[in-house]
């Protein structure tokens, strides 16, 4: 049976306290080998990938649109955890109208080489702090037929909530991991076939167009943080530096749509 929860303290909860605050998030949910998944098509998705709950957090009404999952949890001896808006509000931070909350165990990384061995084409996201972009990233990664997407040590947790939550779930359709250490990384891109591609305004850079109407068989592109781009030491150390052309005095792209562009202009033919 579902546990009730009116004590918004309850220290069985305590994996869902302080959502909103993305700092201690961020720390706590690596350490704890936890991330949270919102919403029931979110929560499905991590499922199907194979991804194991600790426990369920729900207002009561979903207890019978997610009947299955609560069935299976009750089998598997997961916890269900059952409160009122207001309590779950007092604890999360946040007003729950996406149906449930689910505490996932964190999956263990894996290998780079492993990530990307059937993978044609990968995006590479620099230091990119931002969770609504590594989720929009990711979302476009997996509609438009990339691979794998790797992300570097600094770059946003992609199982961060908002993250996920944008992404619609696809961080968990998409094959990914941290390359670490970057840019040296690129060397091991180059040894498994890939011609590595940095997205950046840089003199003596290739049109998108052009790589595109002679892509390379296997492409790692590299996309670069908010604001000021991707490192020198990335764009030098490239195999190529490509640009999207661009119109009416616009110098550039937010990094999710640019990514978006050139992933569905480099798409496997």
């Amino acid at each position: 049976m579902p546990t009730r929860i009116t004590d918004p303290s309850d220290d069985r909860v305590r994996d869902y306290v302080s959502l909103t605050d993305v700092a201690l998030r961020r720390r706590t949910e690596p350490e704890r080998g936890l991330y949270i998944a919102e919403s029931e098509k979110v929560i499905r998705r991590a499922l199907a990938a194979g991804h194991r709950p600790r426990s369920y957090l729900m207002a009561e009404r979903w207890l019978t649109d997610l009947g299955d999952l609560v069935a299976d949890a009750e089998r598997d001896g997961i916890p269900v955890f059952v409160a009122d808006h207001d309590v779950i509000e007092g604890f999360t931070g946040f007003h729950l109208h996406r149906g449930a909350l689910a505490s996932m165990q964190r999956p263990d990384l894996r290998p780079v080489d492993e990530v990307v061995a059937d993978a044609r084409r990968v995006l590479v996201i620099e230091d990119v702090v931002d969770h609504t972009n590594v989720g929009a990233i990711f979302r476009s990664a997996a509609g438009l037929g990339v691979g794998a997407v790797l992300v570097t040590p600094r770059c946003a947790d992609p199982l961060y909530r908002r993250a996920i939550r944008v992404s619609m779930g696809t961080v968990f359709q998409v094959p990914w991991t941290r390359i670490d250490p970057w840019p040296a990384g690129m060397d091991l891109l180059r040894e498994n076939g890939f011609r590595v591609a940095a997205l950046a305004l840089s003199e003596g850079a290739v049109s998108l167009d052009a790589l595109a109407a002679d892509p390379p068989e296997r492409l790692a592109l590299v996309l670069g943080t908010e604001g000021d781009g991707l490192s020198r030491r990335t764009v030098q150390g490239a195999d190529v530096v490509v640009t999207i052309p661009m119109a009416g005095g616009v110098d550039s792209l937010n990094v999710a749509a640019a990514g978006a562009v050139a992933a569905w202009a480099l798409r496997p033919r």
